[in-house]
């Protein structure tokens, strides 16, 4: 890590400033310039450090209430190519693939819908079954009934 790289993680875990231009702002707090950060941001995120730069909302503020894990028994020689698919889709915020854990859980791809109801997360779902075809032996939808976690990385003084 660079001496900057604390500096640039502390400056940023509360979110980036809402500014037109975070990155100038996060440069002028930390005392370096905005091609610094951006640079800095780039090696971090090459090195693995950090994950991603991106946008977390908080869907129930945004009216959907309907947030849901929908999970699928996925077979194995074509989960990565559907699962590609499936996180492609405009209204799934992450899809992921995990192991099973048999006999109780049968299900190894992940993806999370958000719906302003019930009925249109279904829907959503319906639409991923029809995605996955023959290939998906079974399938459930998990809702979510608060917020876990929306954090990213912190650094404790």
């Amino acid at each position: 890590m660079d001496a900057l790289d604390p500096l640039l993680i502390k400056a940023t875990q509360a979110g980036l400033p809402l500014t037109p231009t975070p990155y100038a702002t996060l440069a002028e707090q930390i005392g370096c310039t905005e091609a610094e950060v951006m640079a800095r941001l780039t090696a971090m995120l090459d090195a693995g450090i950090i994950r991603r730069i991106g946008v977390v909302p908080n869907h129930y503020r945004l009216g959907y209430t309907a947030n849901g894990m929908t999970v699928w028994d996925v077979a194995d020689d074509r989960v990565d190519e559907l699962g590609n698919a499936v996180g492609q889709l405009p209204f799934v915020s992450h899809c992921y693939r995990r192991p099973r854990a048999l006999p109780d859980w049968p299900y190894n791809l992940f993806a999370m819908v958000h719906g302003h109801t019930r009925a249109e997360a279904l829907a959503q779902a319906d639409i991923i079954a029809n995605l996955l075809g023959q290939a998906c032996r079974a399938r459930d939808i998990l809702y979510s009934t608060r917020i876990l976690k929306k954090t990213g990385l912190r650094l404790v003084d």
